[in-house]
């Protein structure tokens, strides 16, 4: 199980040529298993919309792309809350999540944003270095 940082998304909605969107291809092909809370949808949600003039997406394939990634991820919520523990409290959502789901690793751009994760067992790691260690590319 893994967590997939808000900046991946954006980038994989960007780019069809990088590890962002290949890690989501293994998503939608049941690949990777991976844990979303409420909360983490909607900053999905805000980021991508806030941006949406930087993307070839309308506002309703927006909203379909999401509909996926609820309807695929394993769904949690966190009951506790002990921020700040990371420099940005947007990061501190990600890892509580991550803990709660029981993932392993963090799949973010933002490596030195997770400084501390390991405290948890949880590892932060790029989409490639994922992508490469599941042998999914």
């Amino acid at each position: 199980m893994v967590v997939i940082d808000t900046n991946v998304i954006y980038s994989a909605l960007r780019s069809s040529l990088g590890s962002s969107f290949a890690l989501i291809n293994a998503l939608a092909d049941g690949k990777v298993s991976y844990a979303i809370s409420a909360a983490l949808v909607f900053e999905y949600e805000d980021v991508l919309k806030r941006d949406l003039a930087h993307f070839t997406f309308t506002e309703s394939e927006i909203d379909d792309f999401l509909d996926s990634i609820v309807s695929l991820g394993s769904k949690h919520s966190s009951h506790f809350l002990w921020r700040p523990y990371l420099k940005d409290p947007k990061d501190d959502m990600i890892l509580e999540l991550a803990v709660v789901s029981d993932s392993k690793q963090i799949i973010t751009f933002n490596i030195k944003g997770f400084k501390g994760s390991t405290k948890f067992g949880i590892k932060a790691v790029t989409p490639l270095e994922y992508l490469k260690k599941e042998k999914l590319i």
